[in-house]
């Protein structure tokens, strides 16, 4: 009788290679990424070992425990870095229109942007805010686990050419203005005009491992879910709805939904077709 292969069996020398990496890095660092989606995490791993120029798992564990500084470039790989302005400006058009009214109504607005990465989409929150008289009244906490991107995002600066390109989707979101109005441009960079960082709150903060730290009414965790496994993205929706006000909002992204929420049951969809959604008890 033939026997039947054991999961342990059936799990490539890759595979065992990636669990003891993950386990090394989480003992390490405290960065638990065992619960992140899997292809994605392998492609990151493999564009960081290149770049890295080591050409094995097993090899590459041993740089990263014994290198700090390998460990912040891998973060730089599997943390969620691509993001622009605007983005999904169907969602920023919602926000605007139905969820801004409601803001107006408190005479202080918390804000939490989650896995913010460089800044962008933090930018546009301000502008958004600016434009429909609420920005004074609002505090921005906009968190990342990644310190070098949050560097990055706190300074405010973004190419022209990047800035031409947003200014698009900045429209359909309903913008009132140009973009570049917006910023100071020197050479070939903008930067964001300072008084529209002035009420944000930059800090490091692991959506996997940390707990929530304040009450807010409007979270924005956009592009990020999609990196985490189910029981990863359980424990993400249990944080944000532990940390939103009664009747408070969750602004997903395009690709996202509160399929895996276990508080699902407690939202209501601001808008069909458009990941937003209102926290009803």
């Amino acid at each position: 009788m033939k026997a039947i292969p054991t999961p342990f069996q059936l799990q490539t020398l890759e595979d065992i290679e990636i669990k003891l990496l993950l386990e090394a890095i989480s003992l390490r660092y405290g960065y638990d990424f065992r619960e992140y989606a899997v292809a994605p995490l392998r492609r990151s791993i493999s564009a960081a070992m290149t770049a890295e120029d080591v050409t094995t798992i097993s090899a590459y564990q041993d740089r990263l425990l014994h290198d700090a500084s390998s460990m912040q470039r891998l973060l730089s790989t599997v943390g969620v870095s691509v993001t622009s302005m605007f983005r999904d400006a169907d969602t920023w058009r919602c926000l605007r229109d139905e969820v801004i009214p409601v803001l107006r109504t408190y005479p202080s607005v918390r804000i939490w942007s989650v896995g913010c990465a460089t800044g962008e989409e933090v930018y546009s929150l301000a502008i958004v805010l600016k434009e429909e008289g609420l920005y004074d009244r609002a505090s921005i906490y906009a968190t990342d686990m990644n310190e070098d991107t949050l560097a990055i995002a706190r300074v405010g600066a973004c190419p022209i050419e990047r800035l031409r390109t947003y200014e698009h989707d900045y429209l359909l979101a309903g913008g009132q203005s140009s973009l570049p109005n917006y910023f100071t441009t020197a050479g070939r960079i903008g930067r964001l005009n300072r008084g529209l960082l002035s009420n944000v709150t930059w800090a490091q903060h692991n959506l996997v491992t940390d707990a929530s730290f304040n009450t807010f009414h409007l979270i924005v965790c956009t592009n990020v879910l999609i990196y985490f496994r189910p029981t990863l993205q359980q424990r993400a929706h249990r944080l944000f709805y532990e940390s939103l006000v009664r009747s408070g909002f969750l602004a997903l992204g395009q690709r996202e939904s509160l399929i895996f929420a276990p508080e699902s049951s407690r939202y209501h969809q601001v808008h069909d077709g458009v990941s937003v959604f209102r926290k009803v008890r």
